[in-house]
């Protein structure tokens, strides 16, 4: 385990294991047991497995010729490409731990990554979308080296690293796999570290779940570096089921329905916005859909409304509730329509321990609010390097406050009202409230600042910024160009600023941000 991590108490991984939660195998087993199957589709690119785990082997050998070994943090942010595959299964075969970006992030985030993990070396694409990642990796202090898919300008090509197999001391089961990031709840995103036990067992109760199997087809139109499209079931998922992966380079219908009536892909994930995309553009598309037998809603709240849409234009529907964190509730495939459009599934494992509390931290009766705790087989014991946080955000006897607000039914369903935590579900991506207010509290014309949700159709919830100004009021483009010269990744920055004389405080003189938001435009 790499220090920094907390472990699992060894008797409560003993049981995992005797259960046959914990498998004893390490991820790269997925590779192993299909052979000349389609494992990968990405434009005219089709690689089986056995190729997928010989361009992984001889990736490995390229990265421990540069120097990395087990445990050490490797930043990667690459959108969904083979190359991203490659890498990801190469430093899994190493054992050094891939930390999982996400495409917009930059300088801010990035640094952060880099100094935090003290990272050995940052992979990126030469330019995706229009930005150089290259100029960006300039900027990052840390990294030894920086290894780059395409053009690579003064850095690594990540092509000269395919080298004759070598034979490398293998991972452990136990050893951290990689790390995600979290929604950043408080301040910046917390590491989460996903050992190969843990998530095995995640993406196999998931695989399961959905019923995935050979003859599936499973399109990664959300990026793959994040847990929904990463395992849940998501690539991984459909590779341990011997499925094939189709990656899409955008999750536009324009890109996306192409590839699923090319591929016949039979199952996907999307966010409630971009399921309205879809659910909209089915409508008028030529492009034939009816492969899809399970399209998956998570990442935020999903209304009936949006399920009943979607299953009346897309195909079924299954609710995926959970956290990179670890718990899964996703709906099981034989409940009825009607509830899986109102509930956000069950959890995954009989073994998975579920609490709903109060205040006190007393449990609730059936059909009640309160927060979400839980506990098992796949849900980390702890972020890494994050000891004062871990204190507050786990219980002595080792459950997570998801800071959800949920309800359990009578039938052992999770219905998710809402969150505690201060964040904002901005079509999926988190942004973390009091780290927006702290750039904001930067500018030279802010004298205080209140960032909270505003409803939105589209993405569910967007950022609105209150702002009391010093002298001269800025506005949302001094603020946009601000935030952007920080490195903040766009999906930060607030989509409305309001100035206003002053923030309401609460008794006890806090920012009173449900009036605020009870006042938002």
């Amino acid at each position: 385990m790499i220090p920094g991590c907390t472990p699992w108490p060894a008797e409560t991984a003993e049981r995992y294991r005797e259960l046959g939660l914990w498998t004893g195998q390490t991820l790269d087993v997925l590779l192993r047991a299909h052979g000349e199957r389609t494992a990968l589709v990405s434009g005219g690119t089709r690689r089986t497995y056995r190729e997928l785990a010989e361009r992984a082997a001889r990736l490995a050998a390229g990265f421990h010729g540069l120097g990395l070994r087990r445990g050490d943090r490797v930043i990667v942010q690459m959108p969904n490409t083979p190359e991203l595959i490659d890498t990801l299964f190469a430093l899994l075969a190493l054992g050094a731990a891939p930390v999982l970006a996400l495409p917009p992030h930059r300088r801010d985030e990035i640094g952060h990554l880099a100094a935090h993990t003290e990272a050995a070396a940052y992979v990126v694409p030469a330019v995706h979308q229009g930005f150089d990642h290259r100029a960006l990796a300039r900027e990052i202090r840390g990294p030894r080296h920086v290894i780059v898919a395409g053009e690579p300008e003064e850095f690594t090509p990540l092509s000269a690293l395919y080298a004759e197999p070598a034979e490398l001391p293998p991972p452990e089961p136990g050893d951290v796999a990689f790390f995600l990031l979290s929604g950043g709840t408080t301040g910046r995103a917390k590491l989460i570290p996903r050992t190969h036990d843990d998530y095995l067992c995640n993406i196999r109760l998931s695989a399961r779940n959905a019923r995935l199997g050979p003859d599936d087809v499973y399109l990664a139109a959300l990026p793959i570096a994040h847990n929904y499209a990463l395992g849940c079931p998501g690539v991984l998922g459909t590779l341990y089921a011997g499925g094939s992966v189709a990656l899409c380079p955008t999750p536009s219908p324009e890109d996306a329905f192409p590839v699923i009536e090319r591929e016949r892909v039979t199952v996907t994930g999307l966010v409630p916005s971009l399921a309205l995309l879809w659910a909209d553009a089915a409508s008028w598309t030529r492009h034939r859909l009816s492969s899809l037998r399970l399209v998956q809603l998570g990442g935020a709240g999903v209304s009936p409304e949006l399920a009943r849409d979607v299953r009346a234009r897309l195909g079924p529907v299954q609710q995926s509730f959970g956290m990179a964190e670890g718990l899964l509730s996703q709906s099981p495939p034989d409940d009825p329509p009607e509830l899986v459009t109102t509930v956000q599934g069950k959890p995954l494992s009989e073994y998975d321990e579920v609490r709903v509390v109060d205040e006190t931290g007393a449990e609730v009766p059936a059909g009640e609010a309160g927060e979400l705790l839980v506990r098992g087989p796949y849900t980390i014991r702890g972020y890494f390097r994050a000891e004062e946080h871990n204190s507050r955000a786990f219980t002595p006897d080792g459950f997570f406050r998801t800071g959800d607000l949920a309800r359990r039914t009578e039938t052992g369903h999770l219905v998710i009202c809402g969150r505690i935590k201060d964040v904002i579900n901005r079509g999926g991506d988190k942004v973390p409230a009091d780290e927006v207010e702290e750039h904001l509290l930067a500018h030279p014309d802010v004298r205080a600042a209140a960032v909270v949700p505003v409803p939105d159709p589209y993405l569910g919830e967007r950022t609105c910024a209150y702002i009391v100004a010093r002298d001269e009021p800025p506005t949302l483009q001094t603020v946009a160009a601000f935030m952007r010269e920080r490195g903040v990744a766009a999906y930060k920055i607030p989509d409305r600023v309001v100035v206003v004389p002053g923030l309401p405080l609460t008794p006890v003189g806090k920012v009173d941000k449900a009036r605020l938001q009870e006042a938002s435009p």
